[in-house]
This record gives C-alpha cells, structure tokens and sequence, in this order.
C-alpha cells in the first residue's frame, strides 16, 4: 500500500477570544512514499497544526491531505504520532505501555506478544518491561514512545518535536537510533523539529516554512546532496564536521532567520 503524502492548497483557521488566526495558507506539497520529511520554521508557522492535521485530528475547511490517494478524514493506527512529552502512560510498564495500542486494534494476544517482544529488543530495552516510566531515563522512555508507534507498522509516523525534552548527548543518541529502527520498516516520516542540524542530519528533504500563516518557502534536498550514501549512516559527531554538513545547516539557518527577522 502506498505511504505518499499529498497537500492540496491545505488551509487553516482558528478562532479564538482575539478573532481567527490563520495557521496554514494555500500548503502545497507531495512527499514521496518512505521519505524522510523534515520541517523547520520559525515558532508559531504552522508546523504543529500540519502534523496533527496529517494525523486527522483537525480536518482543513479548505484543501485536503491525501495518504496513498486516499483523503485523511480522522485518526488511525496508520498514523502514528511520537509527541516530545513522551505521552506515556505512567501507571503501565513498558510492556502494557507498548500493548496498549495492540489490544485496541484488536490483535490477538497471542501475536501481540510476539511484536512486543520484537519491538522491544529493537529498541534496545530487553530487561526493562516491568519497568515504569518513573523508572526509566528521558531517553529511555522516548524509545518507548517511539516503540509503541513502531509496533503498530504504520504506513506514516508523525513526529513533533520529539528529542526536544532530551539533553544534548541522549539527544544525539536519539537521533542515530531513530534512523537504525527507521530503516527496519521504512513509514513515511513527517519529523518537526527547531534544530536546524537535527533536520540537516536526518532528512531526506527538508521543508523551510515562513512565518504564519504557514507556507512553503523553500525545499532543500539532503539526498540530492549527500547522493547514495546518506549522512545519516554515519554517526553524528563525524557528519557536523564535514564543510558540505555546515553548508547545508548555514543556508538552511539563514531561511528560517529571515522568517524570524521579518516577524520580529
């Protein structure tokens, strides 16, 4: 089935005490099918309401969003989304945590046990499935968050923000682990995020938006650059050294000031 994402002049509206605030305008965009999508932009442009509208949550007055040709109408377990606040449940284990989504789609216990056990030794936490939320790590608890998306095989993954909350060193971590499990499966990735080397470093395009209402301002494509062998295999700390690596973030870096500058 395919995973391509389609935006069709998307536009959005809240109304609010102050009056209507226009969040997207005329958003006009195709995403390939396993692509890895990055958004950047600065704060207030639009980029969270553009993913919870992918996930459903919201339905666009006017224009539509399409997954595989067929139109986004609510949320669905074909749409994950992994939040920065880990969205854990603090009263399940790790393992109830990851089952939850599971057993209210409806697999069998049997099979579900299987995929979590599969899933959580891809995720690197074996040992720790009793374990509570209390007891886990910042970056712990966003591996299963990103495990309790990841089981459910969904055909795109949503992610805002989600290695904000972390420090520097479980961030970058994060970051390399995201695309080791990425690879095993492959959904289409919608991945917001402020960190410019973050998008520089995982995406396959990244989508610079202006300031609200939210539009496309410009597209860099990171595959084209880094060509077969994608920066991303390699670990982080090797890539920021590399003069191509800061080209990128610097070009990148200099859009989103622009946006900010105009706005302040």
């Amino acid at each position: 089935m395919p995973n391509n994402l389609s935006y069709e002049n998307v536009t959005m509206r809240f109304e609010g005490r102050s009056g209507a605030v226009q969040a997207l305008d005329r958003f006009d965009f195709q995403v390939k099918s396993s692509e890895f999508l990055v958004i950047v932009g600065p704060s207030g442009c639009g980029k969270s309401t553009l993913l919870h509208l992918t996930a459903g949550l919201y339905k666009p007055p006017t224009g539509r969003i399409l997954l595989g040709g067929e139109e986004v109408r609510e949320p669905g377990p074909d749409k994950a989304i992994v939040f920065q606040n880990f969205s854990l449940f603090p009263w399940k284990t790790v393992h109830d945590n990851i089952d939850f989504g599971l057993r209210i789609n409806g697999v069998p216990a049997a099979d579900r046990e299987d995929q979590i056990k599969r899933v959580i030794r891809l995720i690197g936490l074996d040992g720790f499935e009793n374990h509570y939320p209390r007891q886990l790590s910042g970056g712990m608890q966003q591996r299963v968050a990103i495990a309790r998306s990841f089981v459910l095989k969904p055909r795109t993954l949503l992610m805002d923000e989600p290695f904000a909350a972390l420090d520097a060193q479980n961030r970058q971590i994060m970051q390399e682990e995201l695309v080791r499990i990425w690879q095993t499966q492959r959904p289409t990735v919608m991945f917001i995020t402020h960190s410019v080397e973050e998008a520089v470093f995982l995406a396959d395009r990244v989508i610079v938006m202006t300031r609200r209402p939210g539009r496309v301002k410009e597209v860099i494509d990171i595959a084209n650059i880094t060509g077969d062998h994608h920066w991303r295999a390699d670990p982080f700390d090797e890539v920021i050294r590399r003069a191509d690596f800061q080209d990128v973030r610097s070009r990148i870096w200099g859009l989103v000031k622009s946006e900010i500058s105009v706005r302040n």
